[in-house]
């Protein structure tokens, strides 16, 4: 069992995993390739008894640690932490804001990666008495880019564990609170693109045109109906037109619309259905108006579905080391996506997310994770890595329950 002291030992580590948050905070990098963050951590590490493998495909890399009383027949479990920022403009004020313009650590990945080298010291100050194997994968490229499936694709999890977990932040929920649920945690994100083509013209002579801007306009509505009226209400299914490009001047009809938009689905079956679902009703909609879609559709992150006895294992280990307060059960999945999703499609385990709004203050009304002023109450970062820490030891010493 768990008691306070694993949360005592993260916090002797703040100053660290704070000092680390801030320094890649201050250098954020973007996509697959993550250097300046990847030179940090091993720098962090150097002194702690790791086995390294890194892939050709992006800077990320894996960090092995061997239980003194591991054998062939124990168990293995890996812990991520993702790396890369957004692409857009700090505006927090912060001594350590981002010094590159144009990038920033919006979505907290500067604060997983901290606290999962946080976890590794934690769980190497008990390396004799572990008795089993622990994967520490620090990962680039999860802001679209699909630096998981990369680093799987690169046979940097291999071998598979049996067992893995992540957490990630949120500014705008209770202070140091963890909470997650079973099943579906978040959704798969997808992209398409619609292409209205007509043939265009003068704008005061419409009749010689096949104009595709009434046309687009009657593709966006039609979206919005086959959602609601294709889809049950309890279906937790999105589409989102985000984009609107066409036209050069007031007075000409373009040759062609562009539609632009995200698709967020539950499961396989709504994802088949939506995509097939879109197209015919794009194609159909811009017949009626005498004019040609076509639909590209650019497959995103799968669902990120979370094992019920990994969740159960957060849950225990999130109420020792919190008390009985330090967990909650999500009642519903959110829409984002994760592609932490690659990892659980092919291990059981389970993301769980840590508030880390002020403490005392409205959590509601904090910014939300993808804001520019987003901020982050790092003293609740020993706690995420008490918890890295914790379901790995839970897991080696008695597995799923």
């Amino acid at each position: 069992m768990l008691t306070t002291s694993l949360l005592d030992s993260a916090r002797s580590l703040a100053p660290d995993i704070v000092a680390l948050r801030r320094a890649i905070h201050a250098e954020p990098e973007l996509g697959l390739h993550c250097p300046m963050t990847m030179a940090k951590v091993r720098e962090a590490l150097a002194d702690v008894p790791l086995e390294w493998r890194e892939g050709s495909s992006t800077t990320g890399a894996v960090a092995t640690l061997t239980g003194g009383m591991a054998d062939a027949g124990s168990r293995r479990v890996l812990l991520r932490g993702d790396m890369d920022a957004l692409p857009m403009d700090e505006k927090t004020g912060l001594d350590f804001a981002s010094t590159i313009p144009g990038r920033m650590h919006a979505c907290g990945h500067d604060t997983h990666t901290a606290m999962l080298v946080g976890a590794v010291r934690l769980l190497a100050e008990q390396r004799s008495e572990l008795t089993g194997t622990i994967d520490f994968m620090f990962q680039p490229g999860e802001e679209g880019h699909h630096g998981a499936r990369f680093m799987l694709d690169d046979g940097l999890i291999d071998p598979l564990p049996d067992a893995a977990f992540a957490l990630h932040i949120m500014p705008n929920a209770p202070h140091r609170v963890l909470a997650g649920r079973a099943g579906p945690l978040m959704a798969a994100a997808d992209q398409f693109t619609i292409k209205v083509k007509g043939r265009g013209g003068h704008a005061s002579m419409p009749h010689d045109c096949a104009d595709p801007v009434p046309a687009a306009a009657a593709i966006i509505v039609a979206i919005q109906a086959m959602v609601t009226r294709r889809f049950k209400a309890t279906n937790a299914v999105v589409v989102t037109v985000t984009q609107i490009n066409a036209g050069t001047a007031h007075n000409v009809i373009p040759d062609e619309v562009t539609l632009g938009g995200t698709i967020r689905t539950l499961s396989a079956d709504h994802r088949d259905k939506l995509h097939k679902l879109i197209a015919e009703t794009a194609s159909q909609t811009a017949s009626a108006y005498g004019v040609q879609a076509i639909c590209e559709l650019e497959f995103g992150f799968p669902v990120t579905n979370c094992d019920a006895r990994a969740v159960a294992l957060g849950q225990e280990v999130a109420r020792q080391i919190g008390g009985v307060e330090g967990w909650r059960d999500l009642p519903d999945p959110i829409m984002g996506a994760e592609d932490f999703s690659y990892i659980l499609e092919k291990v059981p385990g389970a993301m769980f997310f840590l508030g880390v709004a002020p403490e005392g203050e409205d959590w509601t009304q904090c910014c939300a994770i993808h804001s520019p002023r987003m901020h982050v109450d790092e003293t609740a970062l020993p706690h995420g890595a008490a918890m890295l820490a914790g379901c790995a030891l839970e897991f080696l010493s008695d597995g799923f329950r």
